[in-house]
């Protein structure tokens, strides 16, 4: 950790207010990026960081920063994100069996459990990829960057997105192997 990082680090948690400042200003546009990557909701997003920066000021007279500023301010939003995410499922769950019990024809109901199911194990399969692998995955394809793009975005080299692409990959299709036929008939329905 530089010095001046320190000495900023120290001030915050003095109650320095611009010191403060200074690290939202810097941090805030990217963090939001970087929590977009795992939420796919802008909004929820920015709520996600405008609330690791609370916690932050709200904690400040405890805090404890052994790294830089940087990867402290990451690991914070990335555990909000995953928190969310999981969330998220438990939520998917319920409504699965909301729609399950509702009064429906036997084909929506049997069509939204495939597709809830199809999604579940889509989630389980990508949360069994490797961290970074993960990150590398979702930004390219559901952010569609160019992967020179998420090396920039990640600071990593072509080769190693492209590594962590292939890596990846070979594990989804293995994960979601047996999940290929009820990927068919659901798609069958979007195409008729």
């Amino acid at each position: 950790m530089s010095l001046p990082e320190q000495q900023q680090i120290e001030a915050l948690t003095a109650g320095d207010e611009t010191a403060f400042e200074m690290i939202f200003r810097t941090y805030y546009q990217p963090l939001c990026s970087y929590a977009y990557t795992f939420l796919q909701d802008k909004e929820e997003a920015e709520e996600i960081v405008q609330g690791t920066f609370l916690s932050v000021w709200e904690k400040r007279d405890t805090l404890t920063i052994h790294t830089a500023v940087r990867p402290y301010l990451y690991a914070m939003v990335r555990n909000a994100c995953l928190n969310v995410i999981k969330h998220e499922k438990i939520k998917q769950k319920h409504a699965v069996e909301e729609v399950a019990l509702a009064p429906h024809s036997h084909d929506s109901v049997t069509h939204a459990v495939a597709s809830s199911e199809l999604e579940a194990k889509i989630q389980d399969a990508m949360e069994k990829l490797p961290e970074q692998c993960r990150l590398v995955f979702k930004l390219s394809r559901f952010e569609e960057l160019k992967y020179a793009e998420i090396a920039e975005q990640l600071d990593i080299s072509v080769k190693t997105v492209e590594n962590h692409m292939g890596k990846a990959l070979k594990i989804m299709r293995e994960q979601l192997k047996d999940y290929l036929p009820l990927l068919l008939v659901l798609m069958n329905g979007f195409l008729n």
